[in-house]
């Protein structure tokens, strides 16, 4: 797995609650940055109502990493369905990674998956892979794996919340 293919990684919840109640919570970078583990603050762009090509601004904290900030546009906007945001690169590349959330309805509830894609673009990952290529596989499948628990702790926490 090479961070260069663009890899993916999701999870899926039920949320018992109707797509309306989780899109409310999902689409609210505050709550998302109160739920996150990296993810510290977040709002969106000055003078930017939420939809389709909004900015997000976002602070993140990771222990390996250190502290960086994102630009992210909304890539993705049909209410109630599908929230998808792209954060920009901060050089040439294209964009760093990709994050979507899609909800659908399951009788009184919602079925939400979490997704996201790393790359193309360079990111705080592109680093250690430039200094140890020879391990570029475990860092990519490791940052995925951490990804992967934070998206699980995001859903868990939707469902703590409505229910």
């Amino acid at each position: 797995m090479r961070y260069a293919d663009g890899p993916t990684t999701e999870a899926t919840a039920r949320v018992a609650a109707p797509p309306r109640a989780v899109w409310d919570l999902v689409t609210d970078p505050g709550f998302l940055a109160r739920v996150s583990t990296e993810m510290q603050r977040a709002s969106w762009g000055e003078g930017d109502e939420p939809g389709l090509g909004a900015r997000l601004h976002g602070h993140h904290r990771h222990d390996a990493i250190g502290e960086w900030s994102t630009v992210s546009t909304v890539t993705g906007w049909e209410p109630g369905r599908l929230f998808e945001w792209t954060v920009e690169p901060g050089g040439d590349g294209g964009a760093t990674a990709v994050w979507r959330f899609e909800l659908t309805p399951d009788g009184d509830g919602t079925v939400l998956r979490q997704w996201a894609r790393m790359g193309p673009g360079p990111s705080g990952l592109s680093q250690a892979i430039e200094r140890w290529p020879d391990k570029e596989e475990r860092i990519v499948e490791g940052r995925l794996r951490e990804w992967r628990t934070g998206m699980e702790r995001n859903l868990d926490a939707v469902r703590e919340r409505l229910g």
